[in-house]
């Protein structure tokens, strides 16, 4: 796979960073019919396979087979979870393993002497060193560096109780306790999971908002249903102690024990050792160039930039599309073409999950209301929990966006997607067939309300309610 030769190198596009962003980017140059390198220090795999997406499902998963258990009670079956930490962790590291086996197996696909394991530095806007010495020149360069942990000070003195998603996976077994440093999606998600595996947890957040979700109502919603396995302390300052093996949090009104830290305060671009003054970009405050997210480029430099690496949309699927967008402008420039980016879409893996879509709700937006806890199918599921708020713009009723947590909302919401991005009215979803009994139909209050607020009175048909709906 890598490249073991001394001589210096030439190519049209130069990717540095082999994630997913820089995977998409080198693809698509290469199908563009451009000469291409991809440079990355070790190419261990995607941060989604290696310590995202995949090991983090894998968790949640067990957690959720867990809370089944539990749950079957309400079905009149009696039965307890017995959960062996050690096992459960053994199959995220192996099943995680296989993923990012999957990814490697991509490297070695790649055409010979494409792939370059070495760490790149600019000395100009379309030229790099090695960390052996080679020059590598180009015609632009694609930055695909992906992103790190971000450790507040306090926590960097705490030794091996510490860990981020980059290391949590690795624990041979489940700790007693868990502090979560953090409340944005990912430091939600393993706090449930670790909390329906039988950890005690508490959260710890700065602010006063959870998961990033922008709606009062089902930000409410969401807390409420956290706070039923784990303790929320919201709007406090965290300080750490070692102590004894474990840690010590203290916070205004407090102090507590824990056996380890997950540290989840969010990611930065990895950019440091870059060279980025040698480019002659524009940056920003947190030191990222500044691009334009139509074409990914930066300026007007021979230079685009994508994935976690520009710090806007951090998740696989965008990453992927702004590699793509990236990797085809670098293999035309100067004949760059902007894109129109997707729809802003969001998914928590709670449980139960929390999607957000599209644009936040305006002072002008009508919002329709869907309650999930007397919604029929999740009744029969004893999952009756939640809320969906769809938001529309006048005078028509079309849809812009939605915030929503309940069951089944992880897929729920890739329906509302593609009627958002479609162009489709609260009517004219109406129109469409809802099966009975399903979690799907429990949308339909929502539109109802939007199309009352902006139409005449529905048609019969509209109105007509199945039993249990």
């Amino acid at each position: 796979m890598a490249d073991t030769t001394t001589a210096d190198l030439t190519c049209d596009v130069v990717v540095i960073g082999a994630g997913t962003a820089g995977l998409a980017a080198e693809r698509v140059a290469r199908s563009e019919g451009a000469r291409t390198l991809l440079i990355d220090d070790r190419f261990a795999g995607t941060t989604c396979a290696t310590v995202g997406c995949m090991p983090s499902k894998l968790l949640i998963t067990a957690g959720m087979a867990a809370q089944s258990i539990r749950r079957a009670e309400v079905f009149g079956i009696d039965a307890t979870p017995r959960i062996d930490g050690k096992r459960v962790m053994q199959r995220v590291r192996c099943e995680r393993d296989r993923f990012v086996a999957a990814t490697r197996q991509g490297f070695d696909d790649l055409p010979e002497g494409v792939a370059i394991k070495a760490c790149a530095r600019f000395t100009g806007p379309s030229t790099l060193v090695l960390d052996d010495g080679r020059i590598v020149s180009a015609r632009t360069v694609v930055i695909a560096t992906g992103s790190k942990p971000i450790i507040p000070e306090p926590f960097r003195k705490l030794g091996d109780v510490i860990d981020t998603n980059d290391t949590i996976f690795e624990l041979d077994e489940l700790p007693r306790s868990l502090a979560v440093i953090g409340a944005g999606a990912l430091g939600l998600e393993l706090a449930q999971a670790f909390a329906s595996l039988g950890v005690e947890v508490v959260v710890f957040e700065h602010g006063d908002h959870v998961g990033g979700v922008h709606d009062p109502v089902v930000e409410a919603e969401l807390k409420r249903i956290l706070r039923r396995c784990m303790t929320l302390h919201l709007g406090v300052d965290a300080s750490p102690s070692a102590e004894d093996g474990g840690v010590v949090i203290n916070w205004d009104g407090g102090s507590q024990r824990f056996d380890r830290v997950l540290v989840s305060t969010g990611r930065e671009p990895k950019l440091d050792g870059l060279g980025l003054d040698q480019t002659g970009l524009a940056l920003n405050d947190r030191g990222v160039p500044i691009y334009d997210k139509s074409t990914m480029q930066c300026g007007d430099a021979p230079i685009f930039i994508a994935g976690d690496a520009d710090a806007d949309r951090s998740v696989l699927h965008e990453a992927a599309n702004e590699g793509t967008i990236a990797g085809r402008n670098a293999a035309c420039f100067p004949n760059v073409e902007a894109v129109e980016r997707d729809l802003p879409f969001t998914i928590t893996f709670t449980d139960p999950p929390v999607a957000i879509l599209g644009e936040p709700a305006g002072e002008d937006s009508v919002i329709g209301c869907a309650p999930y806890d007397d919604q029929g199918r999740a009744k029969v599921m004893a999952q009756a929990e939640g809320m969906v708020r769809i938001y529309a713009s006048r005078p028509d009723g079309r849809l812009t966006g939605a915030a929503m947590i309940g069951p089944g909302m992880d897929h729920i919401a890739h329906l509302l997607a593609l009627a958002i991005m479609r162009g489709e009215t609260a009517t004219g979803l109406l129109a469409l067939p809802f099966y009975h009994p399903t979690l799907e139909e429990g949308l339909k209050p929502g539109l109802r309300e939007i199309c009352h607020e902006v139409h005449a009175p529905l048609s019969q048909r509209d109105q007509g309610i199945p039993p249990g709906a």
